[in-house]
């Protein structure tokens, strides 16, 4: 396949919308005509992923962290993401990035965090915010379904674990047409009242483009009536962090050999103990020590997240036991969690996991 449509297809499905405002996912380098045959999945994009997408045939690097988050003047060897891109486009291999808006999409990376340790009744921890429209639109009764469906197979409609979710109310409308007008009903210059029915439904604002065009192409009307309204709404669904209950309540001691287990992490950093035991446990994958606050009004009893600072740990004091497990250690399974939507859609894509360790730290 080509790149165009990789692209395309995880720009759907992890909307770069939903990515923070100092982020830079997507399409970092590559023609995106070009055709692509293998993927490295990575975490980081470094010059020895590079070299080893180039030994293993790969032709675009798939990455957690953005090879590029500032601006960048100059393409040559001088500098290291320069260096790194300079041999990308030479050996004609794309990159390609999804960060926080990883992070933040639905079953995102705190959600598998979640997963790995085995908690049950996942919720996001901050549901995202100013990203959900209402659309209102009126239909004649004889093509209710046909617009309906067209509108939810373009992706509007979900709401937590259920689609197609509308609701309607039948009406009278009215209209009349002037001499350029081609009416689906009624004559032109006379006054028409046609069985309608309102309907509406909830969507993504990315989603706005796809939808509105199923609407026009699927609807009868020569002019169709219809509103999008920006809700206040959160989408449960999305955001940052997770929390869940753990099978058992587990003491606190035995609740950090299991997260030093799940991730790696050999130099878990802890606030002092609580003398609670953990039961509900709130996680974040990367530096997501700004949702203590959530955590501790979530009820939970541990948060597990990256690059806590010095203060930060005694604001956690006598609340909840804060664990700092490594940026690196919390986002691991990014590339896990990439695979699985490539190959939802594309299931005869070769992927491959990279066998570079790209984790700066190191632990003495």
């Amino acid at each position: 396949m080509n790149l165009k449509e990789l692209c395309s297809y995880l720009d759907s499905v992890v909307p770069l919308s939903f990515q923070e405002s100092y982020d830079n996912s997507g399409l970092q380098a590559g023609d995106p005509e070009n055709e692509i045959t293998c993927a490295l999945l990575t975490i980081d994009v470094t010059e020895d992923v590079v070299h080893e997408a180039v030994r293993t045939g790969c032709n675009i690097i798939i990455s957690h962290h953005p090879l590029i988050f500032g601006g960048i003047k100059k393409v040559t060897p001088a500098t290291s993401a320069g260096s790194i891109l300079f041999d990308c486009i030479k050996n004609g291999i794309a990159v390609y990035s999804a960060h926080t808006n990883l992070d933040i999409a639905h079953g995102g990376v705190s959600r598998k965090m979640a997963e790995k340790l085995g908690l049950k009744n996942i919720k996001v921890l901050q549901p995202l915010e100013n990203q959900l429209l209402k659309l209102v639109t009126f239909i004649p009764v004889s093509h209710l379904d046909r617009v309906r469906d067209a509108v939810f197979e373009a992706g509007a409609g979900f709401i937590g674990n259920y689609d197609s979710c509308g609701f309607t109310v039948q009406g009278l409308g009215s209209f009349r047409g002037n001499e350029n007008a081609n009416p689906f009903a009624g004559e032109k210059g006379k006054l028409h009242y046609e069985e309608e029915v309102r309907f509406e439904t909830v969507l993504f604002s990315y989603m706005k483009e796809k939808v509105v065009k199923a609407l026009l192409s699927s609807h009868p009307y020569e002019e169709v009536a219809y509103d999008l309204y920006r809700l206040e709404n959160m989408n449960v669904d999305a955001g940052l962090g997770c929390t869940g209950e753990l099978p058992e309540s587990i003491d606190e001691k035995t609740f950090l050999e299991k997260t030093a287990d799940v991730f790696g992490s050999r130099g878990l950093r802890y606030s002092n103990f609580t003398g609670k035991k953990i039961s509900k446990v709130a996680v974040c994958g990367g530096a997501g020590s700004s949702l203590l606050r959530n955590a501790v009004a979530s009820g939970a009893d541990a948060f597990i997240t990256a690059d806590i600072k010095y203060h930060t740990f005694f604001d956690a004091e006598g609340k909840i036991l804060l664990i700092d497990a490594g940026h690196f250690e919390t986002e691991k399974f990014a590339s896990e969690l990439l695979k699985e939507l490539i190959i939802k859609k594309f299931p005869k894509f070769a992927l491959r996991f990279s066998e570079t360790r790209t984790n700066p730290i190191n632990y003495l």
